[in-house]
């Protein structure tokens, strides 16, 4: 019997072999080149950490609140489409990690499970991610049968006007099924589309002609607090508070959807600036390691969100390999604030961080 995953990677490692080639670079994949994809682990390998010694870290707090909600320590899950590729309970079987782990699932509109069969199985907060819609009434539509099933907040994704191009699932003639959020839209048996000649789906239906007048409208049509995805700009971070955003996840969509941007780490720091408190700023992108989250805490966001290392948990071990997962990123976040003397979320400040090495800047000087 084979050893059971002692981090992310290796969830990652036992998830290729057991999802089929489609499924599996659809899920890893992004977008050309994937160059930015590559770079992500590098920038967030280069950031250095600055352990602290005789501090008193006997009592962790992991804990923190976002919009309000308390969860358990700062990874949340990220609306990431269609689990049905890596488990057949899919969302379901997410959900209950999320619940089991005190934390918060944004869960897609892209599902394979029906928002409202989710939100019956979840026993933790849960938010709603959805888009802008050429048709203003299912817009509306789909954020009223969120706030009806019980989601506290609607996540709009922001950068997912165009479609990718994704050569890896274009190799494939990779296409995925429409969820069942849909069902009453008549959009045709697949959802993702890579080719000219591929059939038509929900991206057909989101609007490219939005602006922040868009935001702001709906801002003011619908009682559930807004939370923006899609920022890699301080001015789009600083743009969507004013329009009417509770919080921004900084997030480059996985690198999916535009090769050769910065990562999100690297533009994390310009979007707390700009958007100064007048909303959360969260990140995603690259999360691996709690290292990795004490980094992003750091650099100002107020939790982070997984999105890939999802379908890994779910590909080894269903439920129980999502909630491992979680416990292996929740043991190594505890065992970085105590190295770095931090008893607490609220303590992890820039002081944590060391930049890069002083070995590199005596080089740098010379």
């Amino acid at each position: 019997m084979a050893p059971d995953p002692v981090n992310i990677f290796e969830y990652e490692e036992i998830a290729k072999k057991q999802l089929n080639k489609g499924d599996y670079d659809f899920i890893a994949g992004a977008a050309t080149d994937e160059i930015t994809l590559r770079r992500t682990r590098e920038v967030l390998d280069s950031i250095i950490m600055k352990p602290r010694m005789m501090v008193d870290v006997s009592q962790l707090d992991l804990g923190t609140t976002v919009l309000g909600q308390k969860i358990s320590f700062p990874v949340m899950l990220a609306p990431a489409g269609n689990h049905g590729a890596a488990h057949m309970e899919a969302e379901l079987a997410t959900v209950r990690a999320a619940g089991k782990a005190d934390t918060l699932m944004v869960l897609s509109s892209h599902s394979a499970k029906t928002l409202e069969d989710v939100a019956e199985a979840a026993t933790g907060p849960i938010w709603f991610q959805q888009y802008f819609f050429k048709d203003r009434e299912l817009t509306l539509g789909m954020a009223a049968r969120a706030k009806e099933a019980g989601y506290s907040a609607l996540c709009l994704t922001l950068d997912a006007k165009i479609v990718p191009k994704r050569e890896r699932n274009i190799r494939n003639d990779y296409v995925g099924p429409v969820s069942p959020n849909y069902a009453h839209l008549d959009l045709g048996t697949h959802s993702w589309k890579f080719a000219a000649d591929a059939p038509a789906g929900p991206s057909d239906i989101r609007d490219q002609a939005t602006t922040w007048t868009d935001l702001e409208w709906l801002a003011g049509e619908t009682k559930l607090p807004i939370v923006v995805k899609g920022i890699m700009t301080g001015e789009d971070g600083r743009r969507a508070a004013e329009s009417g955003a509770k919080a921004v996840i900084v997030s480059n969509h996985g690198t999916r959807y535009l090769d050769t941007t910065f990562t999100t780490i690297e533009v994390l720091p310009e979007v707390v600036e700009q958007v100064a408190g007048k909303a959360e700023v969260y990140m995603d992108g690259g999360i691996r390691r709690g290292t990795d989250i004490v980094k992003a805490l750091a650099l100002g966001a107020r939790s982070v969100l997984l999105g890939r290392p999802l379908f890994w948990g779910l590909a080894v071990d269903g439920e129980d390999g999502v909630s491992s997962m979680l416990e292996i990123l929740r043991d190594e976040l505890a065992a970085t604030m105590g190295m770095c003397g931090r008893s607490s979320i609220d303590s992890i400040d820039l002081d944590t961080l060391g930049g890069i090495s002083p070995l590199q800047q005596l080089f740098d000087r010379k």
